[in-house]
């Protein structure tokens, strides 16, 4: 009698090990450490964080139902990653039937090679790129120049960066990093031709970057892009931008490839009423985008005649099957808590190693990629990487609650850490905690502690092996009474006997009538 094994359930793959950039090579406070020494980066970013804040709320309080359209985002999403493989094979469909063709990426290094492969097919060896942060997870440009393919990138912060030969730093302005005469130096170095005597000048710096794109814009026939939104219903693609840039790409190239991971996928065209409103007021502190393009399959005649959308999903399942990481998914890459978050303010997007840096990058990179595939895995570090002050949660337009997330990963790490210090200080306290006695007994022999503190009664080195504890912080020393022994005294019980008695007399003084 012959049995058949089917195999046991196994969670799905998260990004592979070595592939992309959703993972750097030191820890975040090793990394963050030595960006905080960077004072000409910490102005940068404060001074854009600043005025990036006081626009978005500005333009979200003209909205007396900001609030519900939050709501109504997150049920939205929520909805879609409950339903994500049926609106998926419905996107595909769609899509196909108005003849584009869809592509199933397991990883990014799939992804890669989809997009390679689909580039030599038409004998092009350069393209133009619409902001994509999928493709810069994957490490797409860098895969296609090992092909001799060149790619080009089009928006103006990501130009900066590549020219500099250098990552991005945020989710909306990659070049967040970089102030007018750094952009200037750039330029005069890098582009071609460039006027020797350019200047600093915003409107001139975007000339100089315009004139050396429009050639790029004219003569190259494939682009890559990715997607804000996908529609189901309609099999529509949706990018927003600001530059103009984007709907160049979009509509000049004779081939489009669209890489789109699985989770921007929405239900309904209706849907884009509720992200249009949040997305712009959320990223840009803008009413509306400058330019939104959306299309459909494709058009004779009219913009590109052949378009492939390569839907990745490189750890997005993994995400999408953890009960309380999935909610990460939800993300519409705005940025919002970035410019609310004192760590990603004062650290900058280098010290998180990752493509998603800030609050929502500290709960995803580790989704996406995991967070203890190896031994002093640096995403391990991720999710202490925060206050858990909760400004990215109130300012999250689809309603993330990233403080939250950000503890169970916490948790989820301590759990897979194995024994370790902390663990064992942890087990110590709970049994001298269970003992009375015992308790009684140590809180007296913390008094010692007293001699540790300064004039300022406060503890700033703990020896070992409390010494980490006392590295970011300062403690308090130890009173010379605990609260216990205070009780146990004649002055305690004359005090609580009193404040019995004054209970008895008026029991409800102070309260509202």
């Amino acid at each position: 009698m012959s049995s058949t094994f089917l195999g046991m359930p196994a969670t799905p793959p998260r990004s592979p090990y070595g592939t992309g950039n959703l993972r750097g090579d030191r820890t975040f406070p090793k990394a963050a450490h030595d960006e905080l020494r960077k004072e000409q980066l910490r102005r940068n970013l404060g001074r854009a964080t600043r005025t990036i804040r006081a626009k978005r709320l500005h333009v979200t309080g003209e909205l007396p139902d900001w609030e519900e359209l939050r709501e109504a985002g997150s049920a939205i999403k929520t909805d879609t990653m409950n339903r994500l493989p049926e609106l998926l094979e419905e996107l595909e469909r769609e899509v196909t039937e108005r003849g584009g063709t869809v592509h199933w990426a397991r990883d990014g290094v799939e992804a890669n090679e989809i997009v390679t492969r689909l580039v030599e097919a038409t004998g092009s060896t350069d393209v133009i790129k619409v902001k994509s942060m999928a493709t810069q997870e994957t490490g797409l440009n860098e895969h296609l120049r090992s092909a001799g393919i060149t790619a080009y990138e089009t928006d103006l912060a990501e130009l900066i960066v590549q020219l500099a030969h250098d990552k991005p730093s945020h989710i909306l302005v990659p070049a967040i990093h970089r102030n007018r005469d750094e952009i200037r130096r750039i330029f005069l170095k890098e582009i071609p031709g460039v006027d020797p005597r350019l200047d600093n000048v915003p409107a001139h710096l975007a000339a100089a970057a315009r004139a050396y794109l429009r050639e790029k814009f004219m003569t190259t026939k494939v682009a890559v892009s990715g997607a804000n939104f996908g529609i189901a219903e309609t099999g529509t693609l949706c990018v927003v931008e600001s530059e103009g840039n984007g709907r160049m790409c979009l509509t000049l190239p004779d081939t489009l490839i669209t890489v789109m991971g699985i989770e921007k996928v929405l239900p309904r065209y209706q849907d884009l009423e509720v992200f249009l409103q949040l997305l712009p007021r959320s990223s840009t502190g803008e009413r509306m985008n400058p330019y939104t393009s959306m299309w459909t399959g494709v058009t004779p005649g009219d913009g590109p005649q052949e378009f492939h959308l390569v839907l990745l999903d490189n750890g997005r399942t993994a995400a999408l099957a953890d009960r309380i990481g999935r909610e990460a998914l939800n993300c519409i890459r705005c940025s919002a808590c970035l410019n609310v978050c004192p760590v990603y303010e004062r650290a900058g997007g280098h010290a998180y190693g990752s493509t998603y840096p800030g609050p929502i990058g500290a709960v995803l990179t580790p989704q996406l990629a995991g967070m203890d595939v190896v031994k002093g895995d640096p995403n391990g570090s991720l999710p202490y990487a925060s206050s858990l002050c909760g400004a990215c949660f109130d300012a999250c337009p689809v309603k993330i609650d990233i403080p939250s997330l950000l503890v169970e990963l916490r948790h989820q790490h301590t759990e897979k850490a194995g024994t370790t210090p902390e663990k064992l200080a942890m087990k110590a306290a709970a049994a001298v905690m269970r003992r009375p006695g015992l308790y009684t007994s140590a809180q007296k022999a913390a008094g010692v502690g007293r001699v540790l503190a300064g004039r300022d009664g406060r503890i700033a080195h703990l020896p070992p092996p409390f010494h980490g504890w006392s590295a970011g912080r300062d403690t308090a020393a130890p009173p010379k009474q605990t609260f216990r022994s205070w009780l146990a005294s004649a002055e305690g019980a004359a005090t609580m006997r009193a404040a019995a008695a004054a209970h008895r007399d008026n029991p409800r003084k102070g309260e509202e009538k």
